[in-house]
């Protein structure tokens, strides 16, 4: 497409000097300006096509919303949520939340069946940097793939509900044959003690939270209210504004963030680091994400801790 677009501009700035020759100009200077002036001006707008097109786009994907207490929990398939990073097989290629390819490796995505998948690229709980390192890495070889699986847990374009979704990937699982490519467990709980028997421990076995599925939703690329997600602690993000020092044994080290809020509202966060990160903190002007439990009187997150700096891909 972008060589026809080439083509197609090449053979306008010719044609344009060709008809500016034709034209009765003050001058020869005053006609090679002009010839200057169209060439350019075509040349900018065969640059910015080129731009436009390689924007990535962005799958439509289906977003989560926090837990409600009023739900029959058994209309509802439990899963653990992973702390990875999201990823959309399109048929042939691995891409972001975002629509940046991931360059995995050709040998990752052998057999990978040819439908679209939802899911998330993991190694294992506690290891979320170590993912979001090797997946973002532009090498094709890297042999660190070896460590990561593509963990579904959706198929965008099905009409099928949920309960039968987890059929036919289970199915496409088994027929890929990949160790690459695996299925959440989905599993069923009687009742809300039995749900929160469960977070406790996934998150004693330093696991994220818990994802509830209603059994009959259908996929649908926006935030749904029939696909929920259970945490002990909320998170969300924040911009660093400064770096604070620390006191006692972290003289000379970070002793905790000041941080805005996309609605402007600024605290510190002061734990949550490990020694490492306060001898070499998140750069002033990153986003991190951070959790916490429960806001203030003044809408200020209670309990903040520090999680990582966002990762955008």
């Amino acid at each position: 497409m972008m060589l026809l677009l080439t083509s197609l501009l090449i053979l306008l700035i010719h044609k344009a000097s060709d008809n500016l020759n034709c034209l009765l100009l003050p001058s020869p200077l005053f006609a090679r300006l002009i010839k200057t002036l169209v060439s350019k001006s075509l040349l900018f707008l065969l640059l910015a096509l080129a731009s436009a097109s390689s924007i990535a786009k962005a799958p439509a994907i289906q977003l989560a919303t926090n837990y409600r207490q009023d739900i029959d929990i058994n209309q509802y398939f439990v899963s653990e949520k992973l702390d990875g990073i999201r990823a959309y097989w399109n048929g042939h290629t691995l891409v972001s939340k975002q629509g940046n390819d991931f360059t995995a490796p050709l040998w990752f995505i052998k057999n990978f069946p040819n439908v679209i998948l939802d899911g998330e690229l993991w190694i294992a709980r506690g290891e979320f940097e170590k993912v979001s390192s090797i997946v973002r890495t532009q090498n094709s070889q890297n042999k660190q793939w070896q460590q990561v699986k593509f963990m579904i847990f959706d198929l965008p374009t099905s009409s099928l509900p949920f309960v039968e979704r987890i059929n036919k990937m289970q199915q496409l699982v088994t027929y890929t044959n990949s160790s690459y490519l695996q299925l959440i467990k989905q599993q069923k709980l009687n009742n809300s003690d039995a749900l929160f028997a469960l977070l406790d421990k996934v998150i004693m076995n330093q696991g994220e939270g818990l994802m509830l599925h209603h059994q009959d939703a259908l996929y649908q690329s926006k935030r749904s209210r029939d696909l929920m997600k259970l945490k002990k602690f909320e998170d969300a993000e924040a911009k660093v504004i400064a770096h604070l020092p620390g006191k006692g044994k972290y003289v000379g080290l970070l002793g905790s963030l000041l941080v805005e809020t996309s609605d402007g509202i600024r605290f510190k966060i002061g734990s949550g680091f490990s020694d490492k990160e306060r001898q070499n903190p998140p750069a002033i002007g990153s986003i991190i994400t951070y959790r916490f439990t429960g806001r203030t009187a003044n809408n200020i997150p209670r309990f903040a801790s520090f999680m990582r700096v966002r990762v955008i891909y």
